[in-house]
């Protein structure tokens, strides 16, 4: 199955150079690209893509007002798809609030071809783009520094059994799929069982959510072992 991406960045020469990587992909194609979030927004309700790849700072419409749209679509507007945010700093408020929104994660602007490439593949696989140790401790630290009103999400904990509640704590940590299997001792299909109910009782999109509802939740907490 070709994975559909558009490419939403005010710089011609990342957008051609990602184009470029990409569309030497196989099972990648680059239907459609913008230079802001607005034309980000259009292109992206006319082709229909897989994922989006947005910059996080455009003129026009910036790329968290951009992923709000998207993935917060009006009624009517069926297909959502998912969001890869891109940004040339590794602390960026805007990718906090890019995650809250929905997006499936982030990547460094400079880092290496591979990476790009994988992240793609992760995101359209249904992942979120949470391995990198960078990543957690961005997490952690917009859980702990920079908190948003919200509703006792530990009363929303209650809902789920002992061995989810584990399953989400670990998911919080970082730990992949297999990794949680091997410290669970479970098969691997259990473990996305385990992780799809998690989703479903605490009305999460996906794995970021999930990392970012543990911290505020207070299940996890930044430094902790």
């Amino acid at each position: 199955m070709t994975i559909r991406v558009i490419i939403v960045d005010d710089q011609a020469m990342v957008r051609a150079g990602f184009a470029a990587l990409l569309s030497a992909q196989s099972d990648i194609d680059v239907v459609g690209e913008a230079a802001d979030g607005r034309a980000g927004l259009e292109v992206s309700r006319s082709t229909h893509p897989d994922v989006v790849l947005m910059d996080v700072r455009m003129p026009e419409m910036d790329g968290l007002a951009a992923a709000r749209a998207i993935l917060s679509p009006p009624p009517g507007v069926i297909h959502v798809p998912k969001v890869l945010m891109l940004t040339t700093f590794d602390v960026d408020d805007y990718v906090y609030e890019a995650l809250r929104a929905g997006a499936s994660g982030f990547l460094l602007k400079d880092a290496p071809p591979a990476d790009l490439i994988a992240a793609v593949r992760i995101v359209a696989a249904g992942e979120a783009l949470l391995a990198p140790s960078v990543t957690r401790r961005l997490i952690a630290d917009f859980a702990t520094q920079r908190p948003a009103p919200r509703k006792d999400p530990s009363l929303r904990l209650k809902g789920l059994t002992p061995r989810e509640t584990e399953v989400l704590e670990l998911i919080a940590r970082g730990l992949s799929n297999r990794e949680i299997a091997e410290q669970l001792v479970l098969a691997e299909q259990t473990v996305k069982t385990h992780i799809g109910r998690v989703l479903a009782k605490l009305a999460l999109r996906d794995r970021a959510q999930a990392v970012i509802f543990a911290y505020e939740s207070g299940l996890v907490r930044p430094g902790s072992s």
